[in-house]
């Protein structure tokens, strides 16, 4: 299995998520604030099985194309993966 950290703009992360959605997949989001604007960040914690890794960063590309977000005279865009090893899951 793997663990999915797609850190992106709050505003994009709706589109996103949906997408995973309708694909069955499921998605955790953190909110968090950072980087150099101190903007608005979703941080998506994605878990699939290997064979999965592709077909869930495709959608997370189709779903924000070229989509920037507007942060006063600064355009910000595009999503940071990390695709990591996980030892399993576990819903309690």
């Amino acid at each position: 299995m793997k663990l999915i950290v797609a850190i992106m703009e709050d505003q994009l992360s709706g589109e996103v998520i949906k997408g995973l959605t309708e694909e069955g997949r499921r998605a955790t989001v953190l909110s968090s604030t950072g980087g150099l604007l101190r903007s608005g960040k979703a941080t998506l914690l994605i878990g699939v099985e290997d064979e999965d890794v592709d077909p869930a960063v495709n959608t997370i590309r189709e779903k924000l194309g070229n989509k920037k977000v507007a942060k006063g005279k600064e355009a910000l865009d595009g999503v940071d993966l990390i695709i990591l090893d996980m030892q399993g899951y576990h819903k309690i």
